[in-house]
């Protein structure tokens, strides 16, 4: 497959689109994108798009690719930035966590998590580093096994052999429900220092809305996976409710959480999350729920998206598409869209799994067509620099 040359497109309003989604078209193993050309293929609430205020960024950014850092990763999921600057990333297929030189693009195994069983959308996902990495060495992992997915931490030791350089997993937090698609899986550290989480239903939508059930939800603990004081209920880590899959978590300069969810056959999502929060799924998705449920912010036919990770810079909450294989931009003003979201680098590098923050105007982005469902070309997987606005 030869990819087409980067694009840069606006969106349109949500009355245009409402006619315009494929019927059919979820988030399952994807062939090529068939929605509506991307100007007409995402939208945020007309109450979501006033005037740019003088603390909005403007309307329409655009993205530079500055470099390929690395190439030859297999089935690429989480990335965390090193201190100095080196990437870790995990192969959700091999379970192994690799080290990126981030000068010379050098990849080194620093061992394989003990435990991960991959199948489907499961195996070796979320990475993320300790708050105190630099005094506890400590690297932070969700990973699917044989009875749950979890979340363990595991000591990084660069003294060690390469291959051997990941201590035993410390589990922080299990129980949490599995299936062949669904996982969730991203994780990140808040500013508030505490660990988030997004999971997935399983594929058994009743999950999202049983708050007893740690699937379909955003988690919220300590670093040591307890429940923290300030979330819905005392004695649970769950933080908000009545989700499909969440795969994106970020936060903005305003400290507000922000979450990209799976939609199934109409709509993804964009979510401004709040303690307790419930986001409708299954009995809603997308805008217009009722029912006490709580809107997305933005939302898009699900063959324009399927969103994974997200970032935030410049103002703007970057989200990366897998089967939709682009680049949205959304630029906030507070809680809200200041302008349509818009959609960069359509069809240039295939899936797009993972985006995270590289300081500035800078992101880092990784592709996933190794993970069975697209299209590898020589080089594949790979994690490209940006530089955005």
């Amino acid at each position: 497959m030869q990819r087409p040359a980067v694009t840069a497109v606006s969106a349109a309003a949500a009355l245009l689109l409402a006619t315009g989604c494929a019927a059919g078209g979820g988030n399952g193993p994807a062939g090529p994108a068939t929605g509506s050309p991307a100007r007409s293929a995402a939208s945020a609430p007309a109450s979501a798009t006033p005037s740019p205020s003088p603390s909005a960024p403007p309307a329409e950014g655009s993205v530079r690719v500055v470099s390929t850092v690395a190439r030859g990763l297999r089935s690429p999921w989480g990335l965390a930035a090193l201190p100095g600057g080196d990437l870790l990333v995990s192969s959700r297929d091999e379970g192994t966590v690799t080290r990126v030189d981030a000068e010379s693009g050098e990849l080194t195994v620093l061992g394989e998590v003990p435990g991960v069983a991959p199948g489907g959308e499961g195996g070796l996902l979320g990475l993320a580093l300790s708050p105190k990495f630099a005094e506890d060495h400590l690297l932070y992992a969700y990973f699917t096994t044989e009875s749950d997915n979890r979340i363990a931490r595991m000591l990084y030791d660069e003294s060690r052999p390469a291959g051997q350089q990941l201590g035993a997993p410390d589990t922080v937090l299990r129980n949490i429900p599995k299936g062949v698609v669904h996982n969730g899986g991203r994780i990140a550290f808040g500013p508030d220092g505490m660990l988030y989480a997004g999971t997935g239903e399983t594929g058994d939508t009743g999950l999202a809305q049983d708050r007893a059930s740690l699937g379909g939800k955003i988690l919220r603990m300590t670093p040591d996976g307890q429940p923290v004081h300030g979330n819905p209920e005392a004695d649970s880590v769950v933080y908000s409710y009545g989700h499909r899959n969440v795969q994106g978590l970020a936060w903005d300069a305003g400290k507000r959480l922000w979450a990209a969810e799976f939609g199934q056959n109409t709509w993804d999502e964009l979510n401004l999350i709040r303690p307790g929060g419930n986001y409708g799924w299954p009995e809603a998705e997308g805008r217009g729920g009722g029912g006490g449920f709580t809107d997305p912010v933005a939302q898009w036919p699900v063959a324009d998206a399927s969103p994974s990770g997200i970032a935030v810079a410049r103002g703007s909450v970057w989200m990366a598409g897998l089967r939709g294989e682009r680049l949205w931009r959304i630029p906030l003003a507070g809680e809200k869209a200041s302008a349509a979201p818009q959609a960069f680098l359509e069809g240039a590098h295939g899936r797009l799994r993972t985006v995270a923050a590289a300081g500035g105007n800078r992101l880092w982005l990784v592709t996933s067509e190794t993970d069975t469902r697209g299209t590898p070309e020589a080089g594949d997987d790979r994690i490209l620099l940006l530089e955005v606005e």
